[in-house]
């Protein structure tokens, strides 16, 4: 990828003609509501550094008090042409109301994910555009999906600082009058194929075709054209079937060999190129059968780890694209081959490089903490355009709609709120049936395709106990209540599901010299402790044969919370090469065949420290 594609905030659909508008905006709180145009604001009495929210120390504001409502203004150039411009947002949190050279462009409600404007016809003809940016965000309100943002002043047990207004890149992209607007590329192992769905902006002339055309790593895969009609075009793109394993593992997508297909899309007219955007897919499936994960058509166990997603100067917003990837590379450094990013719709670039560097990801909604006809309407919506988003990644192997029971406090009891959790199960299988869903993490299931189970006990040898192969699934289920939660819901049973400890551990950590809080589930008092602590547990839980996985909490300390593997700066708390093996049960196997190369061989044992 070219250095100008690095930098790109939507490596999955690219153009050359970009740019960014991050970076010195004007800035002021406006925390009595007094102001609903960009004519009333009456100073513009700070600077802020977008996109850091205004909660944030790289913000240059670093105020985590309670703020209704905060406005943002900036100039940019950009000359009208034959060409359009759309303005970009990655995300503001929560309702952003948007002018353009005094025009109201519109406003979009939801605190994580994308929104565009088309600017071509508000554009000043000197080329000096006025951009403003009313953001609405009640600290106070609970129906609102927040996720890990605390309604507290200050940050408490597992809640953090809140996030407020511009959290992710805006820009904006030239694009023809008739252009690429939408693509879904959605691989079909099975049969050896790409589907590809374009949809396309802008009017539509008679005779349009769509090419597209498939590489990977400098080979030709495909090379084909279609006519667009109704300005959509629905193909399957079939590639030569390489028949055994051996073969088909070259271009088959895994954490141990993550090959992806460049795709190039060109909108054409006669001769001409109107559009033409870079994009990629890769070929992998993934699937339960029986009681195992499947990735690929072979049972693939899933070494998981939860991810906040937080940093201790930019909060929500990465500090950098290459801030993410190094995300990527530790985890991957110790031992694991999977994050679920826990409670927060992560920055596109964090996929962009798990594609690219072969991690599995689910990814989980925010939660709201009430249950309310209006949080049920915004869960919906912002989940909606959530699958939209993010479905054409391949590292994306589930889908999560609701943990431990946030939002839908009573659904162990009311049906109303059993019927929600269906409701948003059943609409991510619709809008996505390649992937699987748990409807709701952690207890209290009702609609999902595996069991997940959240338990914190520190002891290893009770959780073999508990969770033994011998014992009778049914009874365990039943008898077994981590967080004080059933795990199935009456009238809901188990089924025969896969199970999976998708919340373990969460040890505790800080060494004397650095002092502070010590949030955990289970404390350790040294960092030899420590790793023997995590040795054990992890060996325990390698060795419950009836669960297909598992996520151990959690990656990096956050805030008060010091139960990371990771310090907060993404140091270490013990060595990562004692990590990967003990994350890797230092070779321990089920002597099950899987679909993807061999990971790399364990890193030899250390001494203890």
């Amino acid at each position: 990828m070219s250095e100008k594609f690095e930098t790109y905030p939507r490596k999955n659909i690219r153009r050359e003609q970009w740019m960014t508008l991050n970076g010195t905006w004007q800035f002021t709180f406006d925390d009595d509501e007094e102001f609903s145009h960009p004519s009333q604001v009456k100073s513009w009495d700070r600077t802020i550094q977008v996109p850091f929210s205004p909660e944030s120390p790289a913000s240059g504001i670093n105020d985590p008090g309670f703020h209704n409502r905060c406005w943002y203004r900036r100039e940019f150039h950009v000359q009208k042409s034959d060409k359009r411009i759309l303005l970009h947002f990655g995300a503001v949190d929560y309702t952003a109301h948007v002018w353009l050279n005094s025009t109201f462009l519109g406003f979009h409600q939801g605190g994580h994910t994308p929104f565009s404007f088309d600017i071509t016809d508000v554009l000043n003809t000197d080329g000096t555009q006025e951009l403003v940016v009313c953001a609405d965000d009640d600290p106070l309100d609970l129906a609102k999906p927040r996720g890990k943002q605390d309604w507290q002043k200050n940050p408490h047990s597992i809640w953090y600082p809140r996030t407020t207004g511009i959290w992710q890149t805006v820009w904006w992209e030239e694009v023809a009058p008739t252009y690429i607007e939408k693509v879904r590329l959605v691989p079909q192992v099975e049969r050896w194929e790409v589907g590809c769905e374009v949809f396309v902006g802008g009017a539509c002339s008679k005779g349009m075709r769509l090419r597209v055309q498939l590489k990977c790593e400098g080979r030709l895969l495909a090379d084909d054209s279609y006519e667009v009609m109704h300005k959509e075009v629905h193909r399957r793109i079939a590639l030569s079937d390489p028949g055994i394993d051996d073969s088909r593992n070259e271009l088959l997508w895994s954490p141990e060999k993550p090959t992806l297909i460049e795709v190039r899309l060109e909108l054409i007219l006669g001769d001409t190129v109107i559009d033409r955007i870079e994009s990629y897919t890769a070929l992998r499936s993934v699937a339960f059968s029986g009681d195992r994960f499947l990735l690929n058509g072979r049972p693939y166990y899933l070494r998981m780890l939860l991810d906040q997603g937080y940093w201790p100067e930019t909060y929500l917003t990465p500090p950098s694209s290459q801030a993410l990837r190094y995300d990527v590379e530790l985890i991957k450094a110790a031992g694991f081959n999977g994050v679920r990013k826990h409670q927060k719709i992560e920055d596109p670039d964090f996929l962009y490089w798990a594609d690219v560097l072969g991690l599995v990801v689910w990814e989980e909604m925010p939660s709201a903490y009430r249950f309310t006809h209006e949080s049920v309407e915004r869960i919906i919506q912002e989940w909606i355009e959530v699958i939209d988003r993010d479905m054409n990644h391949p590292c994306i192997v589930m889908w999560v709609p609701f943990n431990e029971s946030w939002g839908v406090p009573d659904l162990a009891e009311k049906e109303s709120h059993q019927h929600c959790v269906q409701a948003l199960y059943h609409t991510t299988k619709t809008l996505d049936p390649t992937r699987p869903c748990i409807g709701n993490d952690g207890w209290e299931s009702t609609a999902t395709d595996l069991l997940g189970i959240h338990d914190y006990d520190d002891q290893p040898e009770r959780l073999l106990r508990k969770y033994n192969s011998q014992t009778n699934v049914a009874d365990m289920l039943s008898r077994y209540r981590p967080g004080g939660r059933v795990l199935t819901v009456e009238g809901y049973p188990h089924g025969g599901l896969p199970i999976m400890i998708t919340e373990f551990g969460g040890i505790s950590f800080v060494s004397p010299s650095e002092g502070g809080v010590t949030w955990g589930y289970s404390s350790a008092q040294s960092s030899r402790d420590f790793r023997k602590r995590y040795e054990k547990l992890l060996e325990a839980v390698h060795r419950i044969e009836i669960f297909c996985g598992f996520c151990y909490t959690q990656f990096t300390d956050t805030f008060q919370e010091a139960n990371g593997l990771f310090r907060a700066d993404r140091t270490p708390k013990f060595s990562i090469r004692a990590m990967a093996r003990a994350t890797r049960a230092a070779g321990y196997s089920r002597g099950e065949l899987t679909s993807t190369p061999q990971p790399p061989p364990l890193p030899e044992p250390e001494p203890e420290e």
